[in-house]
């Protein structure tokens, strides 16, 4: 048997004793994880929405699209319908449910070589982070080769569906996936996924030359890491609640597998006051609670707020009260993770940044725009629910500024409560 060699062992900085190795077979193992994860996910939650009744045995494929989407890649919809009727199509959403659980999963596989290490050289946390990449980016090209797939849409029994015989009408709509944006934004999430890692993780080891940043900056992100892991806890808890007590359990399990942060993330945001925009008509529908699918379904563009949603139900300011709640316990946990000498303003500041960072990925990831219209010689979009639209965006600056203003008082509050916590490893 021959000797590990150099590149697929790291040395520990002191007495030369070898760790954990990290290699090629370690970094194939952390992206098949990933990606199974992702996948069994995207299945559960298709199939519980009902995906498996697709023609043309298109389940697997949409499945492998799913996870395209779910890593940042990009699903081009486009359609067919003969020379007499035209198709328009656009998907813009990521289902962050499968995101985050591979988003986990990669991390833990990314950080399991490196711990109860202190400190580790820039070369070896790059070339670990390489073969992971490498591996990552032959898994995107494969992912994004084989999400493809064409659908014929029945147009019914009625008049419509007379005029397509007459006319000799078959729509179809299909997806394909853009390679170079798929390799592009894929290998950006995973970027994102290892860095946030380091970040995140007080075990795992940083660059001598970075240490000086890690009291400054990983217990803010670990604040704001369990701040976003604990709302979707909670989201579980109340939409098995809402299962159990008004039925359609099928349609919570898919919102729970595919998207459940896509409704309590920007929910989180509007309890600190932001505001989203959207509309649905026809039959698409929101993975959300019945009341923000009952203001969006209206003739033109709805605002979501707390003022809006309160219009229709006055529990929505309960919305503000939790997130009062759990900021502050962010910032207490900030606070605690964090040198006792540092002064509660300074935990103000931190904690400002932290969340506007935090809001700012929110509202890039949650966008939703959906929309398929098939209009008949030009004339308009045929109804009978072959069209619809499905849209969502935030307004960011106003989202932000609150952040920022949520940040400072209770990153304050936060930093005074933990002035009495012992901190690990503190000498007294």
């Amino acid at each position: 048997m021959s000797a590990p060699t150099s590149s697929d062992r790291a040395v520990a900085p002191t007495g030369g004793r070898p760790t954990a190795p990290h290699g090629w077979v370690q970094a194939l193992v952390t992206v098949l994880a990933g990606l199974v994860v992702m996948a069994v996910l995207g299945a559960l939650g298709l199939w519980a929405a009902g995906g498996t009744d697709l023609p043309d045995n298109g389940f697997p494929r949409v499945v492998v699209a799913t996870v395209v989407v779910a890593v940042g890649g990009t699903v081009k919809l486009a359609g067919d319908a003969g020379a007499l009727a035209g198709t328009r199509a656009e998907l813009t959403v990521m289902p962050l449910s499968v995101s985050l659980a591979g988003a986990l999963v990669i991390a833990a596989g990314f950080l399991r070589p490196l711990r109860h290490r202190a400190v580790a050289g820039a070369p070896e946390l790059a070339g670990w982070a390489a073969r992971i990449a490498v591996v990552w980016l032959l898994a995107l090209i494969g992912l994004a080769s084989a999400a493809r797939q064409t659908f014929a849409i029945p147009l019914g029994n009625g008049t419509i569906g007379d005029i397509g015989d007459l006319f000799g009408i078959s729509p179809k709509i299909g997806y394909t996936t853009d390679l170079p944006s798929t390799v592009l934004f894929g290998l950006l999430w995973l970027a994102g996924v290892l860095v946030l890692a380091l970040l995140v993780s007080r075990a795992a080891p940083l660059p001598a030359r970075l240490l000086r940043f890690q009291e400054s900056v990983r217990p803010a992100a670990y604040a704001m890491v369990a701040l976003l892991l604990a709302y979707v806890v909670l989201g579980v808890v109340v939409a098995l609640v809402v299962a159990a007590t008004r039925g359609h359990p099928a349609e919570t399990w898919a919102v729970i597998l595919l998207g459940l942060p896509n409704v309590v993330w920007p929910v989180f945001t509007i309890g600190l006051g932001a505001t989203w925009r959207g509309r649905v008509d026809g039959p698409f529908g929101l993975p959300m609670p019945h009341l923000l699918d009952e203001v969006l379904r209206t003739r033109g563009v709805s605002t979501l707020n707390l003022g809006t949603l309160a219009a229709h139900d006055g529990r929505v300011w309960w919305l503000v009260v939790v997130d009062a709640v759990l900021v502050l316990a962010a910032a207490f946990v900030m606070a605690a993770r964090s040198p006792a000498r540092i002064p509660p303003w300074q935990h103000a500041v931190r904690m400002a940044v932290a969340l506007v960072l935090t809001v700012l990925m929110i509202c890039l990831v949650g966008r939703v725009l959906a929309h398929y219209g098939l209009s008949l010689i030009g004339v308009g979009d045929l109804g009978g629910g072959l069209s619809g639209v499905l849209l969502l965006w935030p307004e960011p600056w106003s989202a932000l500024g609150l952040a920022a203003l949520w940040g400072l008082a209770w990153g304050f509050v936060g930093g005074l409560l933990a002035r009495g916590v012992r901190r690990r490893g503190e000498v007294p």
